[in-house]
């Protein structure tokens, strides 16, 4: 890669970093309270390695194998990876050993799958819900009138740390449609975490390139952008 290729990452992480300040700003909250999670999944170590140098510290991934192979040379400790897309359960296992948070827990089998294998690693391991919000058919995460069930089972799984939410809105060409996906997650975060044995649920993972500034204003604290940071550099 280029020097001027590097700088051009650099400026766009800068760039989404301006555009997550100003959303926070227009709702009353800290650029602090959002996490940047980099989605990686199209790009090499090279370019991780690249945007970790820029300031970035969590990075998606969407497929096991893939980030197998990316990450057979550790991050510094400082990093974060976080699993994004649907988890198989047969690669609980690896997911477990390799990710610090999974965001796609949806079912039964996975909830019962990731707390076998973090108990024989004796790890507890950071996990969300996936709430298919906009019931897409072609998109996975769990049905709303579903969530609370699912989410009592998690919280009580004893090697998994129940945190949050995530949700994947419909791909459109005007973020202000999917709005009400992104409130209607954060209204059954609230939902659910009014119930003792359910527990706080601080994280609320939703907001892509095209649409997280609108999920920041109704309440994202971790955004997952990919496009915007690697894509438009090459």
């Amino acid at each position: 890669m280029t020097g001027l290729e590097t700088q051009g990452l650099e400026q766009h992480v800068l760039s989404v970093r301006q555009r997550i300040a100003s959303a926070c700003h227009r709702a009353g909250r800290e650029p602090t309270s959002v996490t940047l999670v980099a989605v990686s999944k199209t790009v090499g170590r090279e370019e991780i390695d690249l945007a970790y140098n820029a300031g970035i510290r969590d990075f998606g991934e969407n497929r096991i194998q893939p980030a197998t192979q990316k990450f057979a040379e550790p991050m510094p400790l400082n990093c974060k990876l976080h699993m994004i897309g649907h988890l198989q359960s047969n690669k609980t296992g690896t997911a477990v050993q390799l990710f610090d948070m999974i965001h796609s827990v949806d079912r039964v089998s996975l909830i019962e799958q990731l707390q076998r294998q973090a108990a024989m690693r004796e790890k507890t391991l950071n996990v969300l819900l996936q709430v298919n919000i906009a019931r897409e058919t072609q998109k996975t995460g769990c049905d709303r009138n579903d969530a609370y069930r699912l989410a009592l089972q998690v919280a009580q799984a004893s090697e998994l740390n129940l945190l949050g939410l995530m949700t994947m809105a419909p791909l459109v060409g005007e973020p202000e449609s999917v709005r009400p996906v992104f409130r209607e997650l954060t209204r059954l975060r609230d939902t659910l975490s009014a119930n003792p044995a359910i527990g706080a649920l601080p994280v609320l993972s939703m907001g892509m390139t095209n649409d997280f500034e609108t999920a920041i204003e109704e309440g994202a604290t971790h955004v997952r952008i990919g496009r915007a940071i690697f894509e438009s550099h090459r």
